[in-house]
């Protein structure tokens, strides 16, 4: 704050998730509490589309887009082998909007993991007995997996990493690995692929609809700001520009994917057990 007061700087913008918001808000407090007018306002902004109250974060779209050419390239890289399986690795560790949305944009997964729905490995909703049973019936199968799904069965670690976030195993390799242990105890050949796209998928000019919406949030913005207002951060809820309350984002991110008719979608795309 005093860096602010010194420069003459009268307006702060802050994009970012849920610990970028808190921080600014502190910001915002202290503003008010020494009496300077400095509107601190924020613009929310994750890849994981995981901020609560608003429609969707900028770049979201833009991320599916490019995911789905990834999904395209496990597609041909799993049909042509045979009995090929081919698992994607996408971004979302607490949450599976990228893995879902994906999904049914693509059209081409046969079983999408995602950390809000347990894995299950063994019995009538096995993943890998479907897997099986789509692979004896086309030929070749892909898989997509949030990088937080599947916890529940690789064990809970005690790691962080250097921003204090936990460690998490990797879905990935693992689903690669016993997929291919699984198709070999049953009797049955198996050649199986792993693409991890990583940053990939987000580091990309955004499209035309994500730079249509960067707009309209900048401006709304812009337009709080020179209004007088402060501590709160330019959304669209319900498909209407709106100001929201710091506090507010906060309170509700980040948040999960509701495993509702989004994902009985899901399900009904890939075919995966219920």
């Amino acid at each position: 704050m005093d860096s602010l007061e010194m420069r003459g700087i009268n307006q702060v913008y802050i994009v970012g998730g849920d610990g970028t918001h808190r921080g600014a808000y502190k910001l915002h407090e202290e503003a008010m509490r020494r009496g300077k007018k400095i509107a601190i306002i924020g613009v929310p902004k994750t890849i994981d589309n995981d901020i609560g109250v608003i429609d969707r974060s900028f770049g979201f779209k833009t991320c599916i887009e490019e995911a789905c050419k990834v999904i395209e390239c496990a597609r041909i890289e799993a049909a042509s082998a045979p009995n090929g399986v081919c698992v994607v690795k996408l971004m979302g560790r607490d949450s599976g909007f990228i893995a879902t949305h994906t999904t049914m944009a693509a059209r081409d997964v046969d079983l999408c993991l995602v950390p809000e729905v347990p894995l299950v490995t063994e019995g009538e909703k096995s993943v890998f007995r479907h897997l099986r049973s789509v692979v004896k019936r086309k030929g070749y199968a892909v898989v997509v997996v949030a990088e937080g799904a599947g916890q529940d069965v690789l064990g809970a670690t005690a790691e962080t990493d250097e921003s204090g976030n936990k460690r998490y195993k990797d879905i990935g390799v693992w689903m690669k690995e016993e997929i291919g242990k699984y198709f070999k105890a049953s009797g049955m050949e198996s050649n199986v692929r792993y693409i991890d796209p990583s940053y990939i998928i987000r580091s990309v000019p955004a499209n035309a609809d994500d730079s249509e919406y960067c707009m309209l949030l900048a401006q709304a913005a812009v337009h709080g700001a020179m209004a007088g207002f402060s501590g709160f951060s330019a959304g669209l809820v319900n498909n209407r520009s709106v100001m929201i309350p710091m506090t507010l984002i906060g309170e509700t991110s980040p948040c999960k994917l509701r495993t509702g008719r989004r994902w009985a979608r899901v399900v009904d795309t890939t075919g995966q057990p219920l």
